[in-house]
């Protein structure tokens, strides 16, 4: 998932990308409205300030929908009623003001995501894994998966991008809370259950001192498994 921040403000737009990149997404800050609408490729996600140095976010956003379906999520530090309603109408999907928490931002721009993507994106498949997002149901095979939320959770964290390594603090803060302090070992209970339950050797793979990813479609592990 590709996010644009569109933000003037060098130090808020760099505290965002990174906290966005710890979250799993592709990243990426422009500072003026031209840039916004010349950016490539197509973001999945735009994340707008209403007070750029060129032309009001507003605008950005008139003449983003007339082209492109893009989430667009305003941020800014006007919270009137006017500029809300202003934003909302020129087809913006959610509106936030600043200050805001991360953990808000995060939760958002989920909820955006699960309205406006596609449906064919709602489907996650990897050799015979198939993840559903929409219905949270596994299938290897014909065989259809009983996993626990949680389970379900870290699955889902690897199985959008395979064969990337994913940490094991960027997977508790994605599965569990993005302000996970508590130990690592609980991951690794989880994982094993998965990897059970899942039944294919190899799928999950453990890279030591890195973290997990989903080894190859085939499910034949390239390198040591951990038991």
């Amino acid at each position: 998932m590709r996010v644009l921040v569109v933000e003037d403000d060098r130090g808020i737009a760099d505290l965002l990308v990174r906290g966005l990149e710890r979250a799993g997404y592709e990243a990426a800050a422009v500072s003026s409205g031209t840039e916004a609408l010349t950016a490539s490729p197509e973001p999945d996600v735009v994340l707008l300030d209403l007070g750029l140095p060129d032309m009001d976010g507003t605008e950005v956003c008139r003449r983003l929908r007339t082209r492109s379906d893009v989430a667009v999520i305003v941020v800014t530090a006007r919270g009137e009623e006017g500029d809300r309603v202003a934003a909302l109408d020129e087809g913006a999907d959610d509106y936030l003001v600043k200050p805001f928490g991360l953990a808000e931002l995060l939760a958002r721009i989920r909820a955006v995501l699960r309205r406006v993507r596609p449906a064919d994106r709602e489907l996650l498949s990897h050799g015979d894994l198939t993840v559903d997002l929409r219905t949270r149901t596994v299938r290897v095979g014909e065989r259809e998966v009983a996993l626990t939320p949680k389970e379900f959770d870290i699955l889902e964290v690897l199985a959008v991008d395979p064969g990337r390594v994913v940490s094991r603090q960027e997977i508790l803060e994605r599965a569990w809370d993005e302000h996970w302090y508590g130990p690592t070992k609980v991951l690794d209970v989880h994982v094993a259950a998965l990897r059970r339950k899942l039944g294919t050797p190899g799928l999950v793979e453990t890279v030591y001192g890195r973290g997990f990813r989903l080894g190859p479609a085939a499910g034949q592990a390239d390198g040591p498994e951990a038991p």
